[in-house]
């Protein structure tokens, strides 16, 4: 017991004191000064100082003064803008595709956070503090997506998730779905007509459960009592909660014409709270997205890596906020994650977007897709201290973060930190080599491709 008591000890005080910090404070006390704050809704306020107390920016101005008690920052030089938002992210999770129906509603993502994963680190240290966890798309219409902040250190998966984000859901047009069930198991959908059948004949489903349970409901109480209860289904619960608008749909899309057929679909239905993801033909049907749905959260310059996706532009983002669109730009990527500021930086060579255009496309853009804007996505009073601190201009090739805060708490200081900053894993720690060997293991076979670099670079990208 002593021997574990001590190897405790010595864990703790290895442990960076940022990490340490992040497990037992949920809201933060700071006080910002003399920085080139980029609000992003209110333009660029040069040597202004930020005050904040218990998680919230409680002042904006200039020779303020800290409480007595709050820890105090001189950012001299230095540029403050809101925390780094990444709409579309598969980070802290794992075996994120429930491929077993072209519809699994049922399922959330929620259920499987990995607390430990590092790359929350590495996010926090390229300035993003939220990301939306989404399920993949091998379906018409996947599992529930959550949304995380960043809030490395714990070791409870519910301290990650943000409570004030609504539901979100995962579509998925194209390819994917058509691939997994229709060429793979030979299940509907084999084509993208499928695929809009399969969404129509879910909400239809849905809206006959809601009326077999409606009904019941209507009905007095000496009748209930004679009658069995319909049939409960998780599955057409979340259907029916997205036809009550209840729940923003996130859908994977690249061709105009599916764009265009599955904002059709919703027009038919009701529905308004969509989002559509990669939108890599969004340009075609800018007016579209900008009257019918939250807005497109795109890539910033990839594409031709699929044959639906050969055909795109570095200026999709660009046309797409041009017009009148809420556009945002995403990772899908625990790489890309940690420089969402040089993707946004793209704009304006693709574009020309201004520093605010730029800068909204990872802050108060995607707040705005996943329902968050009135608590995230730029610095105004009242609002959660997300923050992150350059030393250069963000959207500068040269700009680095150096510290990040979530809540007010600081998660990141690129002075002060360990080197290392994985949880679960002692750096110091030696281990012998492991070789795989599967050629004689049908079960395991191919598996050493996962291992090339080839392999790595293929699977390692989960759109």
């Amino acid at each position: 017991m002593q021997t574990k008591i001590l190897l405790l000890g010595l864990w703790m005080i290895c442990c960076s004191k940022v990490v340490c910090q992040a497990q037992n404070a949920s809201k933060g006390d700071i006080f910002i000064k003399n920085a080139q704050v980029l609000t992003i809704t209110n333009g660029l306020l040069e040597n202004t100082d930020v005050l904040v107390q218990d998680g919230i920016i409680r002042q904006i101005g200039s020779g303020l003064r800290a409480p007595d008690g709050i820890p105090s920052i001189d950012a001299t030089g230095k540029y403050l803008m809101p925390g780094i938002i990444d709409a579309h992210s598969h980070l802290a999770l794992e075996v994120i595709n429930e491929a077993s129906s072209p519809i699994t509603a049922e399922v959330k993502m929620e259920d499987v956070i990995d607390p430990f994963d590092v790359s929350i680190y590495r996010a926090l240290a390229g300035g993003t503090t939220i990301s939306h966890a989404m399920h993949g798309s091998a379906n018409a219409i996947g599992g529930q997506n959550i949304t995380l902040k960043h809030r490395y250190g714990t070791r409870d998966p519910d301290q990650l998730i943000m409570k004030e984000a609504p539901r979100t859901i995962k579509f998925a047009l194209g390819e994917n779905p058509t691939r997994v069930h229709g060429r793979g198991k030979n299940l509907q959908p084999r084509s993208r007509m499928g695929v809009e059948a399969v969404i129509r004949n879910g909400f239809e489903e849905a809206l006959q459960y809601k009326k077999v349970w409606d009904d019941w409901n209507a009905s007095g109480n000496d009748s209930k009592k004679q009658q069995i209860p319909p049939v409960y289904s998780s599955r057409l619960e979340t259907l029916v909660a997205i036809l009550e608008g209840e729940i923003i749909i996130h859908c994977h899309s690249y061709r105009a014409d599916e764009i265009y057929m599955l904002i059709q679909v919703c027009q038919e239905y009701g529905i308004d709270k969509i989002v559509f993801s990669h939108v890599n033909e969004g340009f075609k049907v800018a007016p579209e997205l900008a009257k019918y749905t939250m807005g497109a959260s795109v890539f910033a310059d990839w594409w031709a890596y699929k044959f639906e996706v050969y055909y795109s532009t570095a200026y999709n983002a660009a046309i797409l906020t041009k017009n009148g669109v809420v556009t945002s730009i995403n990772s899908d990527s625990d790489e890309l994650i940690r420089h969402l500021y040089h993707e946004a930086a793209k704009t304006q060579r693709y574009g020309g977007l201004t520093d605010d255009e730029a800068l909204a496309l990872i802050t108060i853009n995607p707040a705005k897709q996943l329902g968050i804007a009135e608590q995230v996505g730029s610095i105004e009073v009242g609002k959660q201290a997300d923050l992150v601190l350059f030393d250069k201009h963000p959207l500068s090739i040269y700009a680095i973060p150096q510290m990040t805060w979530v809540d007010g708490v600081k998660y990141f200081d690129r002075e002060n930190d360990a080197a290392d900053q994985r949880l679960k894993v002692d750096p110091e720690e030696t281990l012998e080599p492991i070789f795989l060997h599967t050629e004689h293991h049908n079960c395991m076979r191919d598996v050493d491709f996962y291992f090339t670099g080839f392999g790595r670079n293929l699977f390692g990208h989960r759109h």
